[in-house]
């Protein structure tokens, strides 16, 4: 904490404050004031430094140091005001007239149609809006839309740079894996603005994270309007899936507020298969498991501008699902020569519930005439996780005789993570350059346990070897201080200092065992970006990340999967490390190349072992590898007529990933390719076609071999009465090709082929319904305090 505290007394110091004037007037037209005219105050360089809006009898007043000015003034409907000035003592304007625009209407309604792909200095914008496939889909496979990026094996993952955390509304998420994804589901794609893919983050966000992170940005509603939507979605695979969602959106003069409850039922189709090939014979599984999809989610927003400079707000996320499901395995153990010896059948049915309950209180304040800006973030989590399992295996002989019982057990777990979080954040501008810093207290706490019960006899017997109590804590302390300097029209500049302290304390009751880790890590991050012209620019960047484990991997408590399949964690498990290089070029914002590299210390992975005696295969996690990926990505958004647009995206990548730890495996690397097109075809004002392609080769990397994946997906959506009413179609996956198959690993001399098919061919049918007052929809200019405002609307 010494460490801590004297990097705080060194970054956070105080500034002193520099003499200023007042810059004031009226806005008007010829017959009355005029309310609500947005007023930006721009430096020599062009650069919007400070703005406000006019009050109700159109006055304005702006606080601003010695020096010369552009002042510019808009309102919907009339001409655009500009002037220069020159401040050197209190000055007043006086009236300024504002002169309507030739075509004067009554009602306006002001509609921008957004690019689907939009880049910036630090982040890739995905506006899903535009893909007709995302109507009626949730945030899972709204991100697994957007370019670069794909959900594969329960992790989210930036092409070639690794697995990425996710935020809301730039919050972190604190969830990983299968309980991340299965969070995501219960967010209609409907409730979100857009997507952004931040590939190597700047030092204000978390390290965590090896593949940046993804923030997903949800929707506000426009000023001094209402709305409300309704979506009533039907997906059929071999199920059916129907889901129902509301969003409502109130927002005039001080008071925002929205509210949505999204509800799902219906079942889903899962098919996996493991091959196991030991020396006395293969071991072949198939599992057929009917998924129920039942959730209920929603979520409450309310802000509040107490005065032009504060804004408070919270914010409630609850979410609540019943995931049980029936699942029937077959297992055909053969000989040597392939001839079937036996089969075993497996039945089992798990009861689980799982509910995530997110708070958040955040206030937003300009602190004094420099533009200064603070803003308070608290904010508490909570995950829980019931998990109850029957299964019973049956032996038969290969006759198809029975032989005996196999194996019956009864596994239960409970998970229960708690996460309370402050954070400040300060933006500083100063002539020189824009500085900003902050700092962020988590505490985490996590608590699990899981029973065995063998019930081979009928009756219930505890089975101490294999149940558990444990209990872990982390608490990190972070700060942070960046500053980005313009150095001319040219180049622009970012550097950025991230200071992260962590302690984790594990302890399992049952064994009586405690692990203990502590570690206090800098993360570094560099930008920098050159325009060259309007057409050509480039950019360079560098970031350290951290991995950190999810609190599930880190309990050592076995959970069966089948009869012959468990996963145990690791307490021991460590984070790992990844420092990541980006150097990217864009070609008149339509054509994007990046060039990435990232190389990991302490790479942490799962690694599937067998027990030949018992035909078992074991899951388990460990610190075992070290290595860099690489690659080239390209990405081109295309006009080919007013009618079709298209986005498209190729990467090529690498790797080259060595075994730190005797896993008694040798790595294999090779080349991955991936391939995505998302076409928008225009069939007049009210229809639009969609067809998106994806495609991935099989590619080689570190343990795993992995086949190919390719999805066709079509949709169709048509505008009805005026827009108020949307239908659309979509077709996913036509051919059924879009699921993990032929993932191969060999560890211990066994090789262990797995494919898993989660239904992702559905056709699906979504009505969209809005209604509400939408008359003014307020054209925003962006002022320096842009990102406040958006997070305040």
């Amino acid at each position: 904490m010494k460490k801590a505290n004297l990097l705080i007394f060194l970054v956070l110091p105080l500034f002193c404050l520099a003499q200023s004037f007042q810059l004031k007037g009226k806005i008007s037209n010829e017959k009355s004031p005029l309310e609500w005219a947005d007023i930006s105050i721009s430096n020599s360089e062009g650069k919007i430094i400070d703005g406000t809006t006019s009050k109700q009898d159109g006055s304005f007043e702006i606080n601003l140091k010695k020096g010369n000015y552009k002042i510019g003034i808009s309102l919907l409907g009339f001409a655009d005001f500009e002037k220069e000035i020159s401040v050197e003592k209190d000055t007043d304007l006086g009236i300024i007239f504002m002169k309507e625009s030739e075509t004067h209407l009554v009602e306006v309604v002001v509609q921008s149609k957004k690019k689907t792909i939009e880049q910036k200095p630090d982040r890739l914008v995905y506006n899903l809006e535009n893909n007709v496939t995302n109507v009626g889909g949730d945030a899972l496979s709204a991100i697994n839309t957007a370019p670069g990026v794909v959900v594969q094996n329960n992790a989210i993952n930036i092409l070639g740079k690794g697995t990425s955390r996710v935020m809301i509304d730039g919050r972190m998420i604190e969830l990983t894996g299968e309980e991340l994804n299965n969070f995501l589901k219960s967010i209609s794609a409907s409730d979100i603005k857009n997507i952004e893919i931040i590939s190597n983050p700047p030092a204000k966000y978390e390290a965590d994270g090896t593949g940046g992170l993804i923030n997903i940005v949800m929707k506000k509603g426009a000023r001094d309007s209402w709305k409300n939507t309704t979506t009533a979605s039907y997906d059929q695979n071999k199920y059916g899936i129907f889901a129902l969602r509301n969003n409502f959106f109130y927002n005039k003069n001080k008071f925002r507020f929205s509210a949505s409850i999204n509800g799902k039922t219906g079942y889903r189709n899962i098919e996996e298969n493991l091959d196991m090939y030991f020396v006395e014979g293969p071991s072949k599984m198939k599992a057929v498991t009917k998924l129920d999809e039942d959730n209920v989610s929603g979520k409450i927003a309310l802000d509040y501008d107490f005065s032009e400079k504060t804004t408070i707000g919270f914010q409630i996320l609850k979410d609540k699902s019943n995931p049980n499901f029936n699942t029937d395995i077959r297992i055909d153990n053969y000989n040597a020569q392939n001839e079937l010896n036996n089969y075993i059948l497996n039945e089992s049915f798990l009861d689980r519930e799982s509910g995530n309950e997110t708070y958040n209180l955040h206030l937003i304040t300009k602190l004094d005439p420099l533009n200064r800006k603070l803003s308070f973030d608290v904010d508490f989590f909570n995950y829980n996780s019931k998990f109850d399992r029957e299964f019973i295996a049956n032996n038969y002989s290969s006759d198809e005789t029975f032989v005996d019982v196999n194996q019956s057990g009864r596994n239960i777990s409970n998970q229960d993570i708690d996460n309370l979080s402050f954070k400040a954040d300060m933006e500083h501008p100063f002539q020189a350059l824009n500085l900003s810093y902050g700092a962020k207290v988590s505490f985490t706490n996590s608590k699990s346990d899981a029973v065995f019960y063998n019930t081979i006899t009928g009756t219930p017997v505890l089975d101490t070897n294999q149940s558990n109590q444990f209990e872990y804590t982390e608490n990190n302390q972070a700060i942070y201080v960046s500053g980005d300097k313009k150095i001319n029209e040219k180049w622009n500049l970012q550097m950025g200092l991230r200071l992260e302290n962590t302690q984790t304390n594990g302890f399992s009751k049952t064994l009586n065992q405690e692990t203990i880790n502590n570690y206090f890590k800098l993360f570094p991050t560099v930008f920098a970006s050159y325009q060259k012209n309007e057409n050509n620019s480039f950019s360079l960047n560098y970031g350290k990340r951290i991995r950190r484990p999810s609190f599930s991997l880190l309990n050592p408590f076995r959970v069966y999967i089948s009869s012959n399949s468990y996963s145990e964690g690791n307490p021991f498990l460590k984070p790992s490390f990844s420092d990541n290089f980006e150097f990217a070029y864009s070609y008149k914002k339509i054509l994007r190349t990046s060039v990435f590299a990232n190389y990991i210390t302490d790479g942490y992975g799962v690694i599937f072992t067998s027990n030949p005696e018992t035909l078992t295969q074991i899951v388990t996690r460990e610190n075992y590898f070290k290595g860099l990926n690489y690659g080239i990505g390209e990405t081109y958004s295309a006009t080919f007529a007013d009618w079709w647009e298209s986005e498209n995206s190729l990467y090529f990548s690498s790797s080259d990933i060595k075994f730190i730890k005797d896993i008694n495996a040798t790595p294999v690397n090779g080349l991955q390719f991936d391939f995505s097109t998302n076409n928008t075809f225009s069939l007049g004002k009210s229809s639009k076609l969609q067809v998106d392609f994806n495609y991935t080769a099989p590619y080689k990397s570190g343990l795993y071999e992995t086949g190919y994946t390719s999805s066709l997906n079509i949709g169709f959506k048509q505008d009805l009465l005026n827009k108020a009413m949307q239908v659309s179609f979509l077709i996913n996956d036509i051919f059924n090709t879009s699921y993990l198959k032929n993932d191969v690993s060999v560890v211990n001399g066994v090789k262990q082929v797995y494919s898993q098919n989660e239904s992702n061919r559905f056709a699906r049918l979504t009505v969209v319904y809005n209604f509400g007052n939408k008359k003014i929809n307020v054209k925003e200019r962006a002022f320096g305090n842009q990102e406040e405002k958006k997070r305040a609307n």
